[in-house]
């Protein structure tokens, strides 16, 4: 479980690293006029970790939370993410990351077994809920290396 909590506390600097020299106009490009813009990712990858980090609460306080998905393309869209300051988002990043450190760094094996219950994947473990904040992280970053790659 050390791992995991490693992998989950690199998440930001693995982010940073990757925006490390983009300039304004490589933030706002889009490969397409459907595809997402690295600072629309960058958004999306806050707004994500806002809904892992209450599902991994929820699962840990209550028993078998029901987990809700949320539709990621809306919120990018309609609350207008490619004209939001990427840079709070970043921090809010970090801030939810490190503030949820402690949390687990105190779990015992049991919490990691504690379940609730998605409304589209059915039942999801605490760990699986902490895997796929960490995957979606390593997720993103790939995308936004494609994108780089087409300037």
């Amino acid at each position: 479980m050390e791992q995991l909590v490693e992998q989950y506390k690199q998440g930001y600097s693995k982010i940073l690293k990757e925006l490390e020299g983009l300039t304004e106009e490589q933030l706002l490009f889009k490969p397409s006029e459907k595809s997402w813009s690295i600072r629309e990712i960058i958004i999306h990858v806050s707004d994500a970790e806002l809904v892992h980090i209450h599902r991994m609460k929820a699962v840990l306080s209550e028993d078998n939370p029901i987990l809700t998905a949320f539709d990621q393309d809306l919120w990018t869209t309609r609350l207008n993410s490619q004209y939001v300051d990427h840079q709070l988002y970043l921090q809010l990043f970090k801030s939810m990351r490190e503030s949820f450190l402690p949390i687990l760094h105190h779990l015992t094996e049991q919490d990691y077994l504690r379940i609730g219950t998605h409304n589209q994947a059915g039942q999801l473990t605490f760990k699986e809920i902490l895997e796929h904040s960490i995957e979606h992280v390593d997720t993103h970053i790939r995308q936004i290396r494609r994108i780089k790659n087409l300037f």
